[in-house]
């Protein structure tokens, strides 16, 4: 019985490795429309998402048959409880991805207010920092986990650089105000994807150790 028992948790840590990829590719492929005005590409980002709900429902049955086969352990019922909370994390960044999407197919045709320097910046940092709390769910690893959750703090940092420039062109003519609010949006759900993305190491950290991560603050 453990023998299956341990390939269904096998099974679990491919089907989270495969969420994690889709919703990184639709982070990237996010940005790329937004870059170069693609929206065909930014439809298709869109209608995806289904593919990321679609997913989640099956991890979510998967969770349920490994708590109804046999009696799990309290390690396992950790991992178990943990893994449902990440592919919400997971499912509402696939959200955010086309959040952004849909804004960038009311922006094609547009000439941009400023250079999106910083935006693929945040998107960069944001796929890694899926990709890496993912495999630290994976490998078990508590260090990867700590750098994902540091991390978050060099996408806040790039955001405050966005809006402080958005307000900036805001300040200097009132034109720039619909787009500046729009590349704003857009930073922000690149935030919130951080924060998801935060949440999920979070929940590696609690399924590893038993307790609640908490950071440790220098003054």
């Amino acid at each position: 019985m453990r023998s299956r028992f341990d390939k269904e948790l096998d099974l679990l840590n491919e089907e989270l490795t495969d969420m994690g990829s889709i919703v990184e590719s639709s982070i990237e492929a996010a940005v790329t429309a937004l870059i170069e005005q693609d929206a065909e590409l930014a439809r298709r980002i869109v209608e995806n998402d289904k593919e990321v709900d679609d997913i989640e429902k099956s991890i979510e049955r998967r969770c349920l048959k490994l708590l109804l086969q046999q009696q799990p352990v309290a390690s396992d019922l950790r991992m178990i409880s943990s893994a449902l909370k990440m592919i919400t994390d997971m499912e509402r960044i696939g959200d955010q991805a086309a959040d952004i999407s849909e804004i960038t197919i009311r922006l094609v045709g547009q000439k941009y207010i400023k250079k999106l320097n910083h935006i693929p910046q945040m998107a960069k940092a944001t796929i890694k920092m899926v990709r890496d709390s993912v495999d630290a769910f994976v490998r078990k690893d508590l260090e990867l986990v700590k750098t994902v959750i540091d991390y978050d703090d060099e996408v806040d940092g790039l955001f405050h650089i966005v809006k402080n420039e958005l307000i900036e062109l805001i300040r200097e003519s009132v034109e720039n105000g619909e787009q500046a609010v729009d590349l704003l949006m857009i930073a922000k759900y690149l935030e919130r994807i951080g924060d998801h993305a935060e949440n999920i190491a979070e929940w590696v950290y609690y399924s590893i150790t038993g307790e609640h991560y908490v950071r440790n603050f220098e003054l």
